[in-house]
């Protein structure tokens, strides 16, 4: 058996030997048989199940090759599977069962359910004594797909806006912070370009209740840009819609955004429109229909909505920004947020900071029983606002 025989040496980190003796998180994929379905990352983790990719499915590994499409890349090994990488090829789907009956045989050992979980966290970081209140809890735990300038020019944006407003504000990548304790602290949970499963199953289950009981979040463009999801509450329900793909006949290309609602209280009086150069995002279903409340839709007669493959990604009725309530919590999404300048471009910048507001329970809107109701969470409008 060759290890590394194609050239997948960008993902020796993720095949680090783990101490047998080594306390792991209880993460959600920590026992998952191995298939297709499975991180490309946790598959690697055990050689014999490394050795059936090589021999049955070459070509999931092929792009994380040092010459290959994610090369310098490694971590999309986190975001992906077997299963997406084959489905765009016109054999996929046999290689794609091939590939599952030769892995089904193989155990998970201990040792690699203690692999796949050492990108978990499970002491959670100390907060300050004091944290002014309304407060933004920011997560930027990124185990995917890590964009540095947008998620450096999102936090300058949070910081700013904490500022004028008086807002507390707490960073971390440490998601042990998801703790019933320590949520409890803030009004607010922002996820900064968040990109690669990040949450144990305690975790999950601990902000899961918090946002239900009335907590609030907000989510910045990468957020819910994986090409493949391994917690469906969080992408279905909280953000509410399946990223499909992203502009690529150019990447960046300006386009005509327009508000939606202008009676909501987060674009009120931002105008009717405006237009901006941004990374724009398609996606697999429309979140109006599954019962968003839409803020801003993409015009797609302005730009050309052609992904890099060459796929058609129009959506008709194209929501970019929307808010969703869940249970007595509030949700607050913008797929606005790649280029570091769509932080100070002035109608971006004002839907984002409203929208994390809103989340926050400031607004003449809040959320009950999975309804959007009149009034705000907070019992006042926010002055500055």
């Amino acid at each position: 058996m060759t290890v590394f025989g194609i050239g997948f040496v960008a993902l020796v980190p993720f095949m680090a030997a783990v101490p047998a003796a080594a306390a792991a998180p209880d993460c959600p994929l920590a026992r998952a048989p191995y298939s297709s379905r499975l991180p490309v990352a946790d598959i690697v983790v055990d050689p014999a199940a490394q050795d059936v990719l090589e021999q049955v499915a070459p070509e999931v590994l092929e792009p994380f090759s040092e010459t290959g499409r994610y090369g310098r890349h490694p971590t999309f090994a986190r975001i992906t599977t077997p299963e997406k990488l084959l489905s765009a090829l016109p054999y996929g789907a046999a290689r794609t069962a091939a590939l599952d009956a030769a892995l089904a045989p193989i155990r998970v050992t201990p040792a690699a359910s203690r692999a796949r979980c050492a990108r978990y966290d499970s002491e959670p970081p100390e907060l300050p004594d004091t944290i002014e209140r309304p407060s933004m809890l920011v997560f930027d735990k990124i185990t995917g797909f890590r964009d540095a300038p947008s998620v450096d020019a999102a936090q300058a944006a949070f910081e700013r806006m904490a500022q004028a407003r008086g807002w507390g504000l707490f960073r971390t990548d440490n998601a042990a912070i998801f703790n019933p304790r320590d949520l409890r602290r803030f009004d607010v949970v922002v996820w900064n370009n968040v990109s690669g499963d990040a949450l144990t199953i305690d975790q999950r289950a601990a902000f899961r209740s918090w946002i239900e009981q009335g907590g609030g979040f907000a989510a910045i463009h990468g957020s819910a840009g994986d090409p493949v999801y391994f917690w469906d509450w969080y992408i279905d329900t909280l953000i509410g819609a399946r990223f499909l793909e992203h502009t690529g006949q150019p990447h960046f290309q300006a386009a005509r955004v327009v508000i939606d609602d202008p009676e909501s209280w987060i674009v009120r009086g931002i105008g009717p429109d405006w237009t901006m150069t941004e990374e724009w995002y398609s996606f697999k279903s429309n979140p109006r229909t599954a019962g968003a409340h839409v803020l801003a839709t993409l015009d797609e007669t302005t730009y050309d909505p052609i992904s890099r493959r060459g796929e058609d990604l129009r959506m008709g009725d194209h929501p970019i920004a929307w808010t969703r309530c869940v249970k007595n919590g509030r949700s607050f999404y913008t797929a606005i947020g790649h280029r570091p300048e769509s932080y100070v471009e002035p109608h971006s910048a004002i839907l984002l900071e409203r929208g994390i507001a809103w989340a926050m329970g400031i607004g003449d809107t809040h959320c009950r029983a999975g309804r959007e109701k009149q009034g705000s969470a907070r019992g006042k409008l926010d002055p500055q606002r």
